[in-house]
């Protein structure tokens, strides 16, 4: 009873994983040069909707940023 019950969870687990995909819903991306004068607050004010502080924070933690320091030139994933 118990191997009938494993290979069907086997089978619809084997199932699932070749049909499921992306629905698209996660989070897009996009990529932003920094320029002269820009701060993380002025590019979540213009790249992220809604409240800028959580921007700041998508942004910092999509770049593995320890701190608010960046430099012009500078390439950040902008969510």
């Amino acid at each position: 009873m118990f191997a009938r019950v494993a290979i069907v969870v086997v089978a619809a687990v084997v199932l699932w994983a070749v049909l499921a995909r992306d629905t698209g819903a996660g989070a897009h991306t996009a990529e932003y040069r920094v320029q002269p004068g820009d701060t993380l607050w002025s590019i979540a004010l213009a790249h992220v909707p809604g409240d800028p502080r959580e921007g700041v924070w998508r942004i910092k933690r999509l770049n593995d940023l320890e701190g608010a320091t960046i430099v012009p030139g500078q390439l950040l994933v902008v969510p």
